[in-house]
């Protein structure tokens, strides 16, 4: 394995450590030595992974005490908060990714339906159907990343290259997400209609009604949501 694939290997751990309490945020990490040892790599690889978390504000040095984890809302990656709260978060975790996800994607969709292209409509067209077969078939995995490509043209179709990089370091833990209510039939069954809205709204190339069906897609997910998973 490469070390930058141990690194990342590395840096994901060290997250799950914080995540599931051994060393919460103010607590200090254990000696080098001993987390090298615990996660079999080399001394260098691991303080690789701490200049990581230490780059994203995970992490800072303490001379003569250690490294200690920083408070969570100083962190300046997207990817480490949402990798830590939605594995510590309980119930709350999945609904703060939905409220960004409303806030990104109404305003997404509005901007979408003046700036996509017929090559977008088709694009989204295509991932809609791929959504219905793969619910026709029974097909979880293809119908979630349908769902997510359908979603990812939307976003790129806005016009604005911040949208979509914003999004994009939540990528693992939405899949997961819509993977978790997807598996429910219905879900399927509202999702396929919701999408449907949306790609008319967007064909028709009227903002106000692009933002109201995408604001409609996040409200029948927040029921789905608590009906489904939460409950």
């Amino acid at each position: 394995m490469a070390r930058e694939s141990l690194v990342d290997v590395v840096v994901a751990a060290l997250l799950e450590r914080i995540a599931d309490g051994r060393t919460p945020p103010g607590g200090l990490l254990p000696p080098e030595s001993e987390l090298a040892e615990e996660h079999e790599v080399s001394r260098l690889t691991l303080r690789e992974a701490l200049k990581v978390l230490q780059a994203q504000g995970v992490v800072e040095v303490e001379r003569g005490r250690g490294t200690r984890v920083r408070p969570a809302a100083q962190w300046t990656s997207i990817r480490a908060v949402a990798h830590v709260h939605d594995r510590s978060g309980g119930a709350d975790a999945p609904l703060h990714l939905l409220q960004l996800r409303r806030m990104v994607e109404t305003g997404a969709a509005e901007l979408a339906a003046t700036h996509r292209t017929d090559d977008d409509l088709a694009e989204l067209e295509r991932h809609l159907e791929q959504m219905r077969a793969a619910h026709e078939r029974g097909d979880v995995e293809a119908f979630v990343a349908a769902d997510i490509a359908f979603h990812d043209v939307v976003l790129h179709a806005s016009g604005n290259p911040f949208v979509a990089v914003l999004l994009g370091p939540l990528s693992a833990v939405l899949r997961a997400r819509r993977h978790e209510t997807s598996q429910h039939e219905p879900v399927q069954v509202h999702a396929v209609a919701e999408h449907a809205g949306v790609l008319e709204a967007l064909r028709r190339g009227d903002p106000a009604a692009s933002r109201a069906a995408m604001e409609s897609h996040m409200d029948q997910t927040l029921r789905d949501l608590q009906h489904y998973v939460l409950a």
